[in-house]
């Protein structure tokens, strides 16, 4: 009997923002963004999402990130999610599998934004997650992208309507005219089976 087809592998990049977090006694409007990509067997095939709220926080919105970002994917697929979110990447690697055998409770305290990790734990059960951390602000083109369309969400207050055609070409492209970054940054297909892995 043949082997089923192996699910689509899907990198999203994501990141978060929210302004105004140093002020007390004000709102804090914030953003969330993603690039979602596959290699198609010939090429990158990029997609983006934002959202925003009017008044939350940094890790409120690292969890949004990854629920958005998931949750816009039509089928179960192997997922490399990269964030500068230690949060929400120690939170889904580490403490996630604690608070579940405990009931959603922690040893010491209410879980922080709980609904929403409750929402993530249910959005990731469809698909095979691998999260992986990435210092933030560090010159990893994809992670600035990402920050942009977050701060850029969180400035607006604004949102896409589920996946749109990315601009991370042109960002690029205008990042190394204007500024002379990221002249390094290569592109080369996934590790492994092309299109298939």
């Amino acid at each position: 009997m043949p082997e089923p087809p192996a699910s689509p592998r899907v990198f999203i990049h994501a990141d978060e923002s929210c302004l105004g977090n140093q002020f007390k006694d004000r709102r804090n409007p914030g953003g969330a963004a993603g690039l979602v990509e596959f290699w198609d067997g010939t090429e990158w095939v990029r997609r983006d999402y934002w959202i925003s709220e009017p008044d939350t926080t940094n890790n409120r919105m690292a969890l949004r990130s990854a629920i958005e970002g998931l949750g816009a994917l039509k089928q179960g697929c192997r997922v490399r999610f990269v964030s500068d979110s230690q949060y929400l990447v120690k939170g889904m690697k580490e403490w996630i599998h604690g608070w579940k055998r405990r009931g959603w409770k922690r040893k010491s305290g209410a879980i922080e934004n709980l609904e929403l990790w409750r929402e993530l734990d249910r959005t990731a059960e469809a698909h095979e997650v691998e999260w992986v951390w990435v210092r933030g602000h560090a010159g990893h083109p994809k992670n600035e992208y990402a920050n942009d369309l977050a701060v850029r969400a969180a400035r607006e207050q604004d949102a896409s309507r589920g996946l749109e055609p990315s601009g991370f070409e042109d960002w690029l492209a205008e990042e190394r005219e204007r500024a002379q970054r990221y002249m390094d940054f290569f592109e080369f297909a996934p590790p492994g089976k092309q299109g298939g892995d």
